[in-house]
């Protein structure tokens, strides 16, 4: 029988942890960069923590991390921050029930009336992928007309557009932000010691929710606009994994490759 353990040591033991998105931000900028960013990791998984933060779902991370040579987080918040799952070698992702209840309490009975309405919205399609606590759409080429979303909202749920290519629906209060504050406190997390990093809009709530936070560069346009000016936010230059590291270091929160 295989044993499922938990990364270690224990990312409540870390000094320092990334909660970072995928797409365009973790797996964005150029091979070199990401290749420099993610040896970095793995040369200190003594002292770097790592949540991915994403709107892909567990299967997903999984497998790219397995095929692509990706570090593999400590904790997964997918699905754009409605499920919250724990990594355990040989490679497992497993959301955890305990934190994810509250989700399922506020999503219980929404997705068929949500489904329902956003099928008769023109210029929507629903994305072909697990969904357990969400449901997520692909906007086309020649856009949507958004009042049309107002019934749905009506519902009591959050719709979050995003990079002009999505649409999300997701339960009343729950997005990257929240969920990712709940599990640094559950994981006895200090604020002080995060980082989120993030690049279009449905990463807003974790780039302002009072941490460190990063908009790599060559972010969607919506998030800049969108972001507060704060101390807390650093608008990088570099793109991707780049500018991830490019803000570790402006934050001194843990020496970068060229600084030991």
């Amino acid at each position: 029988m295989t044993v499922h353990v938990p990364i270690q040591p224990a990312i409540g033991e870390k000094p320092f942890v990334l909660a970072t998105d995928l797409d365009g931000t973790f797996l964005g900028g150029s091979a070199k960069d990401r290749e420099e960013l993610y040896n970095w990791i793995e040369d200190n998984r003594a002292t770097v923590g790592l949540i991915f933060v994403t709107g892909r779902h567990p299967e997903f991370i999984h497998d790219h991390c397995d095929s692509f040579g990706i570090p593999m987080p400590d904790y997964v918040i997918a699905d754009v921050g409605t499920t919250i799952a724990q990594v355990q070698s040989p490679g497992m992702v497993l959301p955890v029930p305990e934190l994810e209840a509250p989700i399922a309490k506020a999503w219980d009975g929404k997705a068929d009336q949500v489904k329902a309405l956003m099928d008769a919205v023109d210029g929507l399609t629903l994305q072909d992928t697990p969904f357990r606590y969400r449901l997520s759409y692909h906007i086309s080429p020649n856009g949507f007309d958004a009042a049309h979303l107002d019934p749905v909202r009506a519902l009591g749920v959050d719709v979050l557009v995003s990079d002009n290519r999505f649409v999300d629906v997701l339960p009343k209060g729950i997005s990257k932000g929240p969920t990712l504050l709940r599990l640094i406190a559950t994981l006895g997390i200090s604020d002080e010691r995060i980082l989120t990093a993030g690049d279009t809009l449905n990463d807003i709530s974790m780039l302002t929710a009072d941490l460190h936070a990063v908009a790599v560069g060559g972010s969607e346009q919506a998030l800049y606009d969108a972001l507060p000016d704060s101390s807390k936010i650093h608008r990088a230059r570099s793109e991707g994994a780049a500018g991830i590291l490019e803000a570790v270091a402006a934050f001194d929160l843990h020496p970068t490759p060229g600084s030991y």
